[in-house]
Order: structure tokens, then C-alpha cells, then sequence
């Protein structure tokens, strides 16, 4: 049983070096998308290395096809296998003219109120996050002299731009990095005062449709009325997506679709949602999505279908009286519990050619696609993690879902055969991708306690 008090008194002490270690990371221009910018990228994955080592562990950096994976080991313990993921690759910071000072040069910020921020380019996406996990072993190391847990470090360089060297990392190195359970530190609290654990993360699928009509634009004056629309047709049927309800109505969309269970509808009733607050902060008022269901539920729970963008015709300066030969748009699902990627996008496309007219065709692009990620709760780890969080933080920490996704998390079932605790102390308001991204120091400085909470847990 680790002994957990002079571990926290040990991150409380040495707090001002390990503010000092992440401004050290915060400061390499890690951006992965830019190739200028690929020499910074290897520099922060051999610094991680290097701190890595220094803590104990058997650390390397790994060539890729692309940026480098950092890739640590400490199996000395005999409390169970867990893979920590991280990534620390950022963002580009344009346009730098909105930042308020220079995005890698951090600095704490005071409020008026006495709190304060951490300003940098990847404080909260995803450096900060990262170290609050190394702080704790750092500090477990320091006054236990050994992890509770065998621990494996994985951090990627290329998740801010598409990650492509991952999967075949994946499946390179299976047998060194499966796990018992991997940890994920990429997520966000429900509230600057609440802990969380996402549980539920959901799929995506998108599809570009061009509907053709004539073999030319045409003058709307001579064939106006006669001549099939393009931009009508596409129009009409991506109208008929959804009923008068908001509910889908592609044949054989809610396949796979699960209701959530009563619990966790109760604890989610019990956050203090309020759809008005959410919609408002925006310039909204209602939901807009299935009328039987909760903003909150339509967000973390249930499919969508968005069209992103349509365009065809003359859009320019002015006015252009034209029918035009063809029509475009950007469809997108979110998909949820079992829901089966290659069958809505077959049924999706079905679902077009059966509404043209006889002067017109379809033409599709796939643009991507994965499925939705549920976490088995069961599984003790969930239980011992919220409790961990919720000892640290005095608040119930909450199982929560995310509208997004989070590939990783879905190439470790696949790939790894193994599921994810998704546990990050980020908050909706940190701008990461934006200009002026920030960090909570609560976070950092209570991020670093909680990981050490939860080793301590996981590892009984």
C-alpha cells in the first residue's frame, strides 16, 4: 500500500522545479504540421527522453516515418501493467497577431480574484497535461524509491496532424506496449471544480456528394424551369435527413444505438447542465436536435448528421442567372455505441441515388471514418480512478461523455486489445488550437496530486 501523504507533500515542495521542467518542454516549437519546424520536434521528444531517464526509467526516442515516439519503461513494480499516453506535438499558433504575448515563452499569469494560469502555446494540449502524469512518478520515485504500478510511457509528435506514424507503431511494438489498461491524458474536467473520467467517446464518419445534372452551366432565362437544379435536388434530399423530431431518418441509421443506462442518466442530471448557458454562450436558446432528449444526452450520447458545407453556382460578386451543371456538399455523422461505419456510409449514399430525378447522378468521396468508444464501467479500474479524483479534488468526480473523438483511444481496442481510462484536468475555456491557449496551474499543481491518487489506486 503506497503511503500517499509525503508523496504529496513531496509535489507540493518541489512545486516551483516542476513548473520549471514544463516551462523548459512548453519552450520547443513543437509544431508537427509545419516541416520547419521537425528539428523542434525531435528536440522535445529527446528532452522528454532524457527527463524520463533521469526519473528511472528505461527511456528511448523511436524513429518513425514521420516525428519520433518517446517510449519509456518502468516494470519494477508488481502492482499491474498501465500504458500512459500523451502526445507533445502542438498546434500552430497563427494568427500570431491575437496572442497576447509570445506563445513559447510561458508565464504565469495572477488574476484579480487570486488564481492563476499557465500561458503557452501546449500548456493544456497537450504539455501540461502530460507532466502532471511524469510530476507524479517523479515524485512516487522520489519517496517510495519504486512505482506502485509497472508503467509504460508512450508520447507521440503527431497528434496535432493526423497521427499516421501511430498504427504502425502500434503494430510494431504490441508486445512492448499492451497493457492491463492504458491511461489517456488528453481530456478535460466537467468543470474548473470537478473531476472527470470520459467514458464515452463517439465515432465519425464524413462524405463529399456532388450531384450532376446537365453537361453545362446553363442560362436560367432559356432552360429555367425545364432543366433539372442541381443545387434543388441536393438541397431537398439532404432536407430529408431528418424529420420533423430531429431524428435521423437514413434506413437502418439507429443500428447499433443504445440507450444510456438509468445511473448514468441520473449522474449526468445531477451536473447542473443547462442547456441555455450552453447554447446561449453562443448566441442560441434551443436544442435542436432530437426533441426527446437533452442537450446534453444529443451531445455525448446520441448520433447526428451534419452538413458542413454546400456550394455550387456562381457565388461571387454580383449576380449570375445560371443553372449550374453541378452541386457539392460535406456531409458528417457522429456515431455512437455499435453503430457501423461502412453500413451508414453504404446506407447514406443509398439514400441520395434513390431521391434523383432521372437527369442526374452521384458522385461520393469518403473523407473518414471510426467508430464510437464506450468504456466497460465494470471494470474496477473506473471505480478506484473516480474515487481517487473525487478524494483529491472534494467534489464527485463525474463519468462523462465527449462529442468528439479521439483516435488513440479507438486504435488501442484495436489494435492493443485494451481499453482506456481518459482522464485529463483541461477546461473548455484553455483555447487550446486558439490563440492565448492556457493551462489552470490548479490543474497542473492538482493534476500532478491526482495521478499519483490514482496510481496509489489503481496499483490495490
Amino acid at each position: 500500500m503506497t503511503d500517499l501523504a509525503p508523496v504529496l507533500s513531496h509535489l507540493d515542495g518541489d512545486r516551483s522545479g516542476a513548473l520549471a521542467r514544463l516551462f523548459e518542454l512548453l519552450r520547443f516549437r513543437s509544431i508537427s504540421t509545419d516541416p520547419a519546424f521537425d528539428g523542434e520536434c525531435k528536440a522535445a521528444a529527446e528532452w522528454l527522453a532524457k527527463d524520463l531517464a533521469g526519473i528511472g526509467f528505461d527511456a528511448r526516442v523511436a524513429s518513425t516515418q514521420g516525428h519520433p515516439m518517446v517510449v519509456a519503461h518502468d516494470l519494477s513494480s508488481d502492482g499491474p501493467h498501465l500504458l500512459f499516453y500523451g502526445h507533445y506535438d502542438v498546434q500552430p499558433v497563427d494568427p500570431l497577431g491575437l496572442w497576447e504575448r509570445d506563445p513559447f515563452d510561458p508565464v504565469i499569469v495572477d488574476r484579480a480574484n487570486g488564481t492563476q494560469f499557465i500561458s503557452a502555446r501546449g500548456a493544456a494540449d497537450d504539455k501540461g497535461q502530460l507532466m502532471t502524469f511524469v510530476e507524479a512518478c517523479r515524485a512516487l520515485r522520489a519517496v517510495n524509491g519504486r512505482l506502485p504500478c509497472k508503467i509504460t510511457i508512450l508520447l507521440e509528435g503527431e497528434e496535432e496532424s493526423g497521427g499516421a506514424s501511430l498504427p504502425p507503431f502500434l503494430d510494431a511494438h504490441r508486445d512492448e506496449l499492451t497493457s492491463d489498461i492504458a491511461l489517456v491524458c488528453d481530456t478535460g474536467m466537467w468543470n474548473a471544480s470537478t473531476p472527470a473520467i470520459t467514458t464515452m467517446l463517439r465515432g465519425n464518419l464524413a462524405e463529399q456528394v456532388t450531384i450532376h445534372a446537365a453537361s453545362r452551366d446553363l442560362h436560367s432565362g432559356m432552360y429555367g424551369g425545364a432543366a433539372a437544379n442541381p443545387i434543388h435536388v441536393l438541397t431537398r434530399i439532404l432536407a430529408d435527413l431528418h424529420d420533423d423530431s430531429g431524428r435521423i431518418t437514413i434506413p437502418g441509421f439507429y443500428n447499433g444505438v443504445s440507450e444510456i443506462s438509468n445511473a448514468l442518466k441520473a449522474q449526468w442530471a445531477d451536473l447542473g447542465f443547462k442547456h441555455e448557458d450552453f447554447l446561449g454562450e453562443v448566441g442560441l436558446g434551443q436544442p435542436a436536435g432530437e426533441t426527446n432528449y437533452s442537450a446534453l444526452e444529443q451531445v455525448w450520447s446520441r448520433p447526428t448528421a451534419e452538413v458542413n458545407g454546400i456550394w455550387g453556382g456562381y457565388i461571387g460578386a454580383g449576380f449570375k442567372t445560371v443553372i449550374p451543371a453541378e452541386a457539392h456538399a460535406k456531409v458528417s455523422f457522429r456515431l455512437v455505441g455499435d453503430q457501423d461505419t461502412n453500413a451508414i456510409r453504404a446506407a447514406f449514399r443509398e439514400f441520395i441515388t434513390d431521391r434523383l430525378p432521372a437527369d442526374c447522378r452521384a458522385e461520393f468521396v469518403a473523407r473518414s471514418g471510426g467508430k464510437a468508444t464506450v468504456m466497460p464501467l465494470e471494470n474496477p479500474a473506473f471505480e478506484k480512478a473516480r474515487q481517487a479524483l473525487s478524494d483529491e479534488w472534494g467534489t464527485e468526480a463525474a463519468f462523462i461523455g465527449c462529442g468528439g473523438s479521439i483516435p488513440v483511444v479507438g486504435q488501442f481496442i484495436t489494435q492493443l486489445g485494451m481499453h482506456s481510462l481518459l482522464i485529463g484536468f483541461g477546461l473548455d475555456d484553455d483555447c487550446i488550437h486558439s490563440p492565448n491557449e492556457k493551462y489552470e496551474m490548479a490543474s497542473f499543481t492538482k493534476g500532478a496530486r491526482s495521478w499519483a491518487r490514482v496510481l496509489a489506486a489503481l496499483a490495490g
